[in-house]
């Protein structure tokens, strides 16, 4: 299956915190979207992996993507050597997405910018045809995306520009809402963490509207492009 978006993240639940509006949007306009996360999240203090993985594929049903893959990385151990390239090198080269969406290279968990040092570098080389790769024993050709875009974690930055996602909003904050055992739950007898407190909800939505003013719309996602965005004569007037 070759994708139009493929989304990577650190963990289940980083892509719909960050830009599950956006994948949702991307989702209803047809455009085929993948969801590729390095690690379970075993390390989190709250739930298991198991439970996790469930949670994650909930999520993806929520935000109709065509797929959602988990590389297995260990959690707090992304590192950027061979064995981990070549994971993500496949996985671009199988899916052959035109668009890939990775973590901002700055921020408070150390595995977002691990994250983005490695599928960085995945891009760059995924695109040269000394590097060899099979998938199920097949030889992989070789394919770099058209485009590499950063999205917002917890450290905020200047973005290059801001997806409006009032109309999935909603549906964002559903897909959130199926991490159940990761954000808040009044009922939960768990250790307290920075983003199970009733306030963290509350932020990612002012965030939202935050960056929906800056484009005179109700809500929206920030990204971050390390080249020009070319905007077409077309959109001038939108």
């Amino acid at each position: 299956m070759n994708l139009d978006v493929l989304v990577f993240s650190a963990h289940p639940d980083d892509a719909e915190l960050s830009m599950g509006g956006t994948i949702a949007l991307l989702s209803k306009n047809n455009f085929k979207v993948g969801l590729i996360d390095l690690t379970r999240g075993e390390l989190g203090t709250r739930g298991n992996p198991e439970l996790r993985q469930r949670e994650a594929f909930n999520a993806a049903i929520q935000l109709k993507v065509a797929l959602r893959e988990n590389l297995e990385i260990p959690d707090g151990d992304i590192k950027v050597n061979k064995e981990n390239m070549i994971k993500v090198i496949i996985s671009i080269r199988k899916y052959k997405p035109k668009i890939i969406f990775a973590p901002y290279h700055h921020d408070r968990h150390p595995d977002h910018g691990d994250a983005n040092s490695l599928i960085k570098r995945a891009i760059f080389y995924s695109g040269l045809p000394k590097i060899k790769t099979f998938d199920k024993e097949v030889p992989q050709q070789p394919h770099r995306p058209k485009k590499a875009y950063y999205y917002m974690q917890t450290y905020t930055f200047e973005p290059s520009f801001i997806v409006d996602i009032s109309e999935t909003f909603e549906q964002k904050f559903k897909a959130i809402e199926c991490y159940s055992s990761q954000f808040y739950n009044p009922k939960s007898t768990e250790p307290q963490t920075f983003i199970s407190r009733p306030e963290f909800l509350s932020y990612l939505k002012a965030r939202a509207e935050f960056y929906g003013f800056q484009i005179h719309k109700h809500y929206g996602e920030p990204f971050f492009s390390e080249e020009k965005v070319e905007l077409n004569v077309s959109n001038f007037f939108d």
